[in-house]
């Protein structure tokens, strides 16, 4: 019986990851989906966080999660990079309201922690261990999904399942 959905997202324009996992009475947890919101750069930017947020309310209707869990802005270099990715997560926070349902946010170095036991994990380090976790026979692709994943997975191991936003 599940006891928990968590569905994590790793923000972007061009590319939103997603992954939804499961725990269960005993404390077991499992992949149930994951996978990539994608956007053509020639999109209007409207148009494009439009398809972001059918796509997620689709995801979120499909799977009823208890918890969202994102991915915070990390610093950029490239302002007009932050500033994308800042729409995506707008789009993404303003969805999950829509949706009631509540939201927590990790930085990546939190997620890495929370996954991996060390904040400066290569991002390969951090893929095999969400194949490990969530006994998967491959690392999650694309790489957006496999990022989401370990942001659903944070909050389990973070004991931040059951905040509320």
């Amino acid at each position: 019986m599940v006891k928990k959905i968590i569905l994590g997202i790793d923000p972007g324009i061009a590319d939103t990851g997603f992954g939804v996992i499961a725990k269960d009475a005993q404390g077991k947890i499992k992949c149930l989906d994951y996978g990539s919101v994608t956007t053509k750069a020639k999109t209007e930017l409207t148009d494009r966080l439009e398809i972001l947020s059918r796509a997620l309310t689709e995801v979120i209707k499909k799977y009823q999660p208890d918890l969202i869990s994102v991915e915070e802005l990390f610093f950029a270099k490239n302002a007009k990079t932050a500033l994308m990715v800042g729409h995506a997560r707008g789009v993404i926070l303003l969805t999950a309201r829509q949706q009631n349902v509540p939201v927590v946010e990790f930085t990546p170095l939190q997620v890495k922690q929370a996954v991996t036991a060390y904040g400066k994990a290569p991002k390969d380090q951090v893929q095999k261990m969400v194949k490990m976790l969530l006994n998967l026979k491959n690392i999650p692709k694309p790489d957006d999904a496999a990022d989401a994943l370990a942001v659903a997975i944070a909050t389990l191991n973070s004991g931040r399942q059951d905040e509320q936003k």
